[in-house]
Order: structure tokens, then C-alpha cells, then sequence
């Protein structure tokens, strides 16, 4: 009884330590890692508009694929939006909509797209240029040759954006859930 009783206690025992030591380093990281993700978002507005100063929205207004919302005190609006493009959430942009409503500019705060392939809808000016202007869905594409998949992410995550903000407008712009 005790050779079957023994493995099994132990063998408890070192999940238990485990799933304690995972909580203790969540517990310890958690707080910088949320300095570091809003320091990134912070910096890529910057990116998008200059320095200026923020209200960042505490929704995504029922969208999932929406990470963060900020406005500008001039009227400009950022909205973060993760989809999927060859990968599953490889695709992490922040689109730029100007005080007129169109898209300024979309800057990457990531992306885990096939480096060579996927990657080209971030290395391709030219291809985010042409999301520059669109004010509302659908947008038209032309895609990049060899990241299919990661120009329809890109697409989606566009219109996923300018449907939000479209739809939201004013609440977005007086800085109101």
C-alpha cells in the first residue's frame, strides 16, 4: 500500500509547489508588465499623433479584438485591434483616425506573422498606404504577394477599427464609455 500510496503524494506535493511558484511570479510580474504594455501603447500613439496627451477608454464596446481605445484632446482617436492573420492573433496594430474620421496612419505594436512572408504587411509601405483615407467599410485592398492570409488579418483588423469608431463616434471623442 505505501509503494502506491508515496509516488502519488509526491507527486502532489511537486503540482502544489508548482502551481505556487506560478502564482508567486504572476503576482511579482503582473504589475510591470502592464507598466511595459501601456509605455509600448503609449509610445506608438506618440508615434501616430506626436506627443500629445491621451484619455485612454476603459472599453472595447463589445468588440473582442480590440485591445485599447485613446483619444486626443484635438479630436484623434487610436484604437488597438488584434486579429488574425496567418496566425492566430498575429496581427497587433494600432490604427490612427484622424479628427475628420479617416485613417491617418497604423503603426505595429507587434506582429507574429511568418518572418519573409507575413512579416511583408509590415515591412511594405506601400501596402499600408492604402488603408490611408478610409473612413468606413469595406476598404479596398490589393494584397501582398506571398501573405495572403496576413493582408486579410490586416484588412479585418482595419475594418474592425473604423466599424468601432464609426459606430461609437461620439461616446469615442467625448472620452465616455
Amino acid at each position: 500500500m505505501k509503494e502506491k500510496v508515496l509516488p502519488t503524494l509526491i507527486l502532489t506535493l511537486i503540482c502544489v509547489s508548482a502551481a505556487v511558484l506560478l502564482v508567486l511570479a504572476h503576482e511579482t510580474t503582473k504589475d510591470s508588465i502592464a507598466e511595459q504594455k501601456e509605455k509600448k501603447f503609449s509610445s506608438s500613439v506618440e508615434s501616430l499623433f506626436g506627443k500629445t496627451d491621451i484619455t485612454l477608454l476603459d472599453t472595447n464596446f463589445g468588440e473582442d479584438s480590440i485591445e485599447a481605445i485613446a483619444v486626443t484632446p484635438d479630436g484623434k482617436t487610436a484604437v488597438q485591434v488584434i486579429a488574425d492573420g496567418y496566425s492566430k492573433g498575429g496581427i497587433n496594430i494600432l490604427v490612427g483616425i484622424d479628427e475628420t474620421g479617416k485613417i491617418s496612419k497604423i503603426e505595429f505594436i507587434s506582429l507574429g506573422e511568418t518572418p519573409g512572408l507575413g512579416s511583408k504587411v509590415q515591412d511594405n509601405g506601400e501596402f499600408r498606404e492604402q488603408f490611408y483615407g478610409a473612413s468606413a467599410s469595406p476598404v479596398e485592398l490589393d494584397a501582398v504577394s506571398g501573405a495572403t492570409f496576413s493582408s486579410k488579418g490586416m484588412k479585418k483588423a482595419v475594418e474592425t477599427a473604423l466599424d468601432v469608431y464609426n459606430n461609437n463616434k461620439e461616446a469615442i471623442l467625448s472620452g465616455r464609455e
